[in-house]
Order: C-alpha cells, then sequence, then structure tokens
C-alpha cells in the first residue's frame, strides 16, 4: 500500500535514517536537474559532431593546398618603389618567390645569400620577388637598405597572396618555372648562394 506524506513527517528507513517528505522532495529535484544536464551534453556532443566537418569544409575553401605541378597562383603586388609585380606576366621566366618578414630572425639571416643569388643569376631568365608578409613596409625599407638589398620587396602586409600559396610559416619559397608551374618549395631558410641550389635553378633555367 503507497503511503503518503505529510510536510514535515518523518518516515524512517531501516529505522536509522529519516527522510522528510522536503528531502524526498529535494532529491527529486536534484535528480531531474542532473537528468536535464545529461541530456544537454548528449545534445551538444551530437550537434559538435555533425556540424563540426561542415565547418572544416568551410574553412577548406577559403585556403586551397597548393601542390608540387599545381599553376602557381597569380597575383599582382607593387614593390617599395610603387612598381606593379604580376606573376602571370613573367611566363618566359624562372621566378623565385620568397616569402618573409622583418620580424623573423630566419629571413633576415638568408636575405644576403638570396641578393647573391639574385646577382649571379641571369636577369633576362630569372627574376626574384621577395613578398613582404604581414609586416610594414617601413620597416621593410630599413632592413634592405641597410643590409644593400636590391631584390624587389613586394608588399603583401595584408596577407592577401600569402594563403594561396598555403603558407605554413616564414620563410617560405617557391621556384616557378617557365610554364608558370610550382616545381619547388622549400620551408625554412636556405644558404641560396650554395652550389646546389644555384644548379637546381639553373636546371630550370636551361630547359
Amino acid at each position: 500500500m503507497l503511503k503518503t506524506f505529510q510536510i514535515g513527517e518523518t518516515e524512517t528507513l531501516n529505522k536509522e535514517f529519516p527522510v522528510t517528505f522536503n528531502e524526498i522532495l529535494g532529491l527529486k529535484v536534484h535528480l531531474n536537474l542532473w537528468t536535464e544536464l545529461n541530456i544537454m551534453k548528449k545534445l551538444s556532443f551530437i550537434i559538435l559532431f555533425f556540424c563540426l566537418p561542415l565547418f572544416i569544409f568551410a574553412c577548406g575553401q577559403e585556403t586551397a593546398i597548393l601542390h608540387l605541378g599545381d599553376p602557381a597562383p597569380d597575383f599582382s603586388l607593387i614593390d617599395l618603389q610603387g612598381k606593379t609585380w604580376t606573376l602571370s606576366e613573367l611566363k618566359g621566366q624562372v621566378v623565385f618567390i620568397n616569402f618573409w618578414a622583418t620580424w623573423c630572425p630566419p629571413c633576415l639571416k638568408e636575405l644576403p645569400s638570396m641578393q647573391k643569388l639574385y646577382t649571379i643569376l641571369p636577369a633576362e631568365k630569372f627574376k626574384m620577388l621577395a613578398i613582404l608578409n604581414k609586416d610594414e613596409t617601413a620597416l621593410a625599407n630599413l632592413v634592405v637598405k641597410q643590409k644593400g638589398i636590391t631584390i624587389p620587396i613586394l608588399d603583401d602586409s595584408q596577407n592577401i597572396v600569402g594563403p594561396n600559396y598555403s603558407l605554413t610559416g616564414l620563410p617560405e619559397t617557391f621556384i616557378i618555372n617557365k610554364e608558370g608551374l610550382l616545381v619547388e618549395k622549400f620551408i625554412g631558410p636556405a644558404q641560396w648562394d650554395a652550389p646546389k641550389y644555384i644548379q637546381i635553378i639553373m636546371k630550370y633555367i636551361n630547359q
């Protein structure tokens, strides 16, 4: 037979644990809250499970992954002297594209060897473009004057071109062949006037 309780009345469990009606009511409220929280957590996991792939897919659409053999993404950027450089207009020449910044110590370290490579290779068949990424052109001006750099410094301070080249950090260097295809990619700094790098680039110049 179901027994009812009045407020304040006590029922004895095992003759040692008195339980009031209010305590039973409070326990029921806590159990209900705990159940609701569990349901909310489960719903959150379900929503996250289905929505995360969509989010990743949407992000992936903004930045394509660039592979060797792909056409190099075209761009038009202005250098520190005000000249506009358009990559597609340089077809028929080998193009060395280096992304760098003045706040990047490895970038600064490799600049002198880039300058030497720039002066060694034939200007009518080879172009070197140093693209300033997420940095101030005023700072770049100071650096190139201090180091005697004559390489064209292109302004990508707003990071418009960088994402098209799937940058993972700085410096990163890309070699574009005469047909406008990406044929070499180097992550990190290098001693660009070393014989092995000269040979790599001359191979594409002579093709």
